[in-house]
Parts: structure tokens; C-alpha cells; sequence
């Protein structure tokens, strides 16, 4: 077994890492096996990256077969000291992987106390948005315009880790380092996807709400809402997306949403259609403590369908009572809607959470 240390000068981070926890605390790891499946195959390279006056890795490297217990003990004494791990895919692989193995060889170690951090499962959510074809490595570092100098996969480097093994040959040990290293410094440099995912998870700060009108393609008039917002991170690729008549687009630190606006009569319902008449004459329901002194004929009981007051103002769509009260256009109907009043023409902070919702919905 070798252990291969390194310094890593030639990388910028460009993504807030301490947001997440302090430097010192957070590790980096990625693993390479002979199989997918720990009972039937070999770990043979286990690759950590890490902070210690400047940015690490350390390689776990086993020369033969017979390695793998020491790997995995090594890893694990080493790992202690830090608190956050942070991986590509390992609650899938890395981490039940080394579990595996280390329940294989009688080892106590496990990864309990770890804050764990898999940049897969944060992204994979936002692929559509991002309009990406898979949520591969390579494919997140394409999307943000990072090369890499290894052009292997692990699994064509199984072959290599063979002959390795049969020939000591120093080549096809580089080979295997260099991949393992490149996803290590490749997740250090994919960082910046989870600013995307902090456009949905984190809070939101809307600098400027402004009304805006424009015509279709038929010459119908439309209105909308204009947010410009702060983001929780800066984005490195700038990215757009439209869905649902809402739309979205985001470059560096600053992100604009536009919402329809509707300008039309909409309908409240009562909760309580039993305390209520309907008012046929009127099309509006009122409480039976005032019009209990409407004649009869002009009154009937409520129902849930028609126990409503209309209102004709300005709207603005929700998919949840994010704002509430709500109002509909019918009552089987399932857009919901609030009224932009004066008032909440004027609250930041409502707009910061309906901005966040509304991005939400996107994603849907």
C-alpha cells in the first residue's frame, strides 16, 4: 500500500465552501474499484482532498490485492479529523462501498458522525432546468466549461489496475492516480453547481419589483411582473428557463423573474358555506347574520360551490396558500391566486418568498 501526497496550487475555488462549513472540517473523497459491487470486486484507490493551509489530496493507493483492509484502515484513521464529506454519487457508491468493505474485513469504522454532502443528489433535481442530458461528472464539469486531463472512466481503467498489478509498470500507475486525482480536483471545481441548487434551497433577496406589459404574437396585450433579484451564490453559467408563463434567467450574482399578472374578476370562498346564504340576484354569498334579513325568495343555502364574493383587481398566481387570502377563477378550478394590493406592492419581504416559490414551481 502507498500513500501519495500532493499540493495543489493551480485551482480557484469559486464558490462560498465556508457557507458550508470551515474549511479544516470538510473532506473530499472518491474511490476507485474493480466492480460496482463490494463482495465480488477491489477497492484499490481511495483519493481525499482537503484544506490545510492551501488545498490537498492524499491517495490511498493499493499496490496489490491484499490492500485493501490497510486501505480502508488508513482512510478511515485519516478521515476522523474532519467532520463534512462531501462526494460525487457516494450515497450510491463511495459510501456503502466502504461500509461494505470495512464490515468485510472486521473493522468497527462507519460513517455516523459525518455531515455528508453528495453533489449528485443536490443537483440531480435541477437536470431539466439546466437543461443537461445526465447528471455525470464530466457532463457538470462541460456545463461550466472546465477541462480535465485524464479522458478515462473508472470502468476502463478496471483493465489497467490488472495489468498494474500483474506488471508494476509506472505508467499504468500514473494513469490511475490521474483519474482519481482529476475527479478530486474536478469536484472541487464543480462547486459552483451548487449555486443553482441554492437558487431553490436558499433565500432569495428581490431588489427591484416593476410592472411590465407586452403584446403576443397575435397582438393581444399581457402583463406581468418583473423581479431582480440577488442570488444566494454566484452563477458561472448563465442559464434561463420559461415554464408555466413564468420565467427565469440567471448570470453571476443577479437573476430576473417574470410572473403574469392578471387583471380580471376572481372569487373568494368561504370555509364555512354552512354560515352562509347565497345571494342569486347578487352572485355573492354573505354571512346569515346579515342576510337573514334578505326575504326568502331572494336567499338560498350556500353551498361550498357557490359560497363566494367577487372581486375584479390584480392577481398574481401561487400553487400553494403561499399568500393568503386566495382567490379562484372557479371553485373546481386548481389555480390559486392573491391580490397584488397596494400594500404588498411595497412588501420585500413577500416578494423575496413568492420569488422562491415561484422558482420552485419551476422545477415541478
Amino acid at each position: 500500500m502507498q500513500i501519495i501526497d500532493e499540493k495543489i496550487d493551480d485551482i480557484k475555488v469559486f464558490y462560498p465552501l465556508e457557507s458550508i462549513a470551515p474549511l479544516e472540517q470538510i473532506l473530499f473523497i472518491d474511490i476507485e474499484t474493480t466492480g460496482f459491487t463490494a463482495r465480488t470486486s477491489k477497492l484499490y484507490l481511495v483519493g481525499c482532498l482537503y484544506y490545510d493551509h492551501g488545498w490537498k489530496s492524499r491517495q490511498f493507493f493499493a499496490d496489490e490485492y491484499s490492500d485493501e483492509a490497510t486501505i480502508v484502515e488508513e482512510f478511515f484513521n485519516f478521515a476522523e479529523s474532519f467532520r463534512v464529506l462531501i462526494h460525487y454519487n457516494g450515497n450510491n457508491f463511495d459510501i456503502p462501498y466502504l461500509t461494505a468493505k470495512s464490515r468485510e474485513f472486521s473493522l468497527s469504522y462507519d460513517f455516523d458522525t459525518y455531515v455528508g454532502i453528495d453533489i449528485y443528489r443536490r443537483i440531480s433535481p435541477y437536470k431539466n432546468f439546466l437543461k443537461l442530458e445526465n447528471c455525470k461528472q464530466k457532463t457538470i464539469e462541460k456545463f461550466l466549461n472546465i477541462t480535465r486531463e485524464d479522458q478515462f472512466s473508472g470502468g476502463d481503467l478496471i483493465g489497467i489496475y490488472h495489468d498494474y498489478v500483474r506488471t508494476k509498470e509506472a505508467d499504468l500507475k500514473r494513469f490511475l492516480l490521474l483519474h482519481n486525482f482529476e475527479d478530486l480536483k474536478g469536484m472541487l471545481s464543480i462547486l459552483p453547481i451548487l449555486a443553482y441548487c441554492d437558487l431553490f434551497t436558499k433565500k432569495i433577496k428581490v431588489t427591484k419589483v416593476s410592472a411590465n406589459y407586452y403584446e403576443d404574437s397575435s397582438g393581444a396585450t399581457h402583463s406581468e411582473i418583473m423581479m431582480i433579484m440577488d442570488l444566494p451564490a454566484d452563477l458561472l453559467t448563465p442559464v434561463s428557463f420559461l415554464y408555466d408563463r413564468c420565467y427565469f434567467s440567471g448570470a453571476g450574482g443577479q437573476g430576473m423573474l417574470r410572473v403574469p399578472l392578471y387583471e380580471e374578476e376572481m372569487k373568494y370562498f368561504y370555509a364555512n358555506y354552512k354560515d352562509y346564504y347565497y345571494l342569486p340576484a347578487e352572485d355573492i354569498a354573505l354571512h346569515k347574520s346579515v342576510s337573514s334579513f334578505v326575504d326568502k325568495e331572494h336567499r338560498e343555502q350556500a353551498k361550498a360551490a357557490n359560497c363566494y364574493t367577487r372581486k375584479t383587481s390584480k392577481f398574481l398566481p401561487e400553487w400553494d396558500a403561499v399568500v393568503t387570502p386566495f382567490f379562484k377563477r372557479k371553485y373546481e378550478s386548481k389555480e390559486l391566486f392573491f391580490e397584488l394590493t397596494d400594500e404588498r406592492r411595497t412588501d420585500r419581504e413577500m416578494f423575496n418568498e413568492y420569488a422562491s416559490h415561484v422558482l420552485n414551481h419551476l422545477v415541478i
